[in-house]
């Protein structure tokens, strides 16, 4: 990679490939064989926005300094999860697509665990850049606050079939080294501009400061919940073990999700239904029947208000 180019390399991606003993070749480090398997690239736009994919796995943990905490500044994190195909997610349950978007006062670390397996993007901008490209100040009170970044913030989006295709072309269209830098930043850009679009429709009109804990909270409720897709939620339950009140956990998860708590738990619900009859190639029945549907045409109904689809007509896409 020539000097010009080199300036347009993650910091971080660097620090890497020098710790696991090889180089970054057109904004690619491929892990070598000795430590493990798969890729990382990144991608600096300019001083306010750039992008990494990871999708690899190591033999053994490792930890590394983060060189651009410095520069951290007031950023905001958009981190996609479970939107990368790996040979596991066919044949075994996952997370549902998401996008977590945090802003940079939740924790910039010191240090960067690279974990064993991890398959996901960061892109990372300036709230400032974010602010200048908006030609109105008429924004909705969740908008404005993700951009005024004033205090610790968290949201976490859905990624349905729509983003999912701008995700792939991201990550998987192979684009001449002269437009790289170009493409995947248009790319990066319109995916932060339907997310934003996304948040702009949230009803919010009061946010409230998070902390680690909190956070923490509501995604151990979450994972509570897909454990147990066959099982509605219980508020009561739900917050006695969060040691809430259930005024706090319902405003607290609807201002992380964008949604309220059954509402979001039928999400989940219909995007495993989604996997089960076409990744597993189950039929309606039994998919309806796993996820707790005692009748089978309110599952009917309740897919095709999800899925814009009869799940039947789905499973034979």
């Amino acid at each position: 990679m020539s000097e010009d180019n080199r300036s347009t390399v993650p910091s971080v991606l660097i620090k890497l490939a020098h710790r696991l003993g090889t180089d970054v070749k057109n904004w690619r480090l491929d892990i070598p064989e000795q430590f493990g398997t798969g890729y990382c690239t990144g991608f600096v736009f300019n001083e306010s926005i750039r992008l990494m994919i990871f999708n690899y796995e190591l033999k053994h943990d490792l930890v590394i300094d983060n060189p651009d905490v410095d520069t951290w500044g007031g950023r905001v994190l958009f981190k996609f999860q479970n939107v990368i195909a790996t040979p596991n997610t066919l044949s075994e349950g996952r997370e549902s697509p998401s996008v977590l978007i945090v802003t940079s006062r939740i924790n910039p670390n010191l240090l960067i665990p690279i974990q064993r397996r991890r398959a996901m993007i960061n892109i990372e901008v300036e709230a400032t850049y974010l602010k200048g490209l908006f030609s109105s100040t008429r924004k909705s009170p969740v908008l404005q606050s993700l951009l005024d970044n004033t205090q610790p913030l968290f949201f976490e989006e859905m990624i349905f079939p729509s983003l999912q295709i701008l995700v792939d072309d991201l990550v998987n269209e192979a684009v001449d080294e002269t437009f790289a830098l170009f493409f995947r930043r248009v790319k990066a850009e319109e995916l932060i501009c339907r997310l934003l679009m996304a948040l702009e429709r949230r009803d919010k009109q009061q946010l409230y400061a998070l902390n680690g804990q909190d956070i923490q909270t509501i995604y151990q409720l979450k994972e509570r919940m897909l454990e147990r897709l066959d099982t509605p939620p219980v508020i009561s339950e739900l917050a006695q073990s969060a040691h809430m009140s259930p005024t706090k956990l319902k405003r607290l998860f609807r201002q992380i999700f964008g949604n309220s708590i059954f509402s979001y738990y039928q999400a989940l619900r219909i995007n495993e239904a989604a996997r089960l009859l076409t990744a597993e190639k189950r039929s309606v029945s039994e998919v309806g029947h796993q996820l707790g549907f005692t009748n089978l045409s309110h599952f009917s109904r309740v897919f095709t208000e999800h899925m814009g689809i009869k799940p039947k007509k789905f499973s034979a896409l």
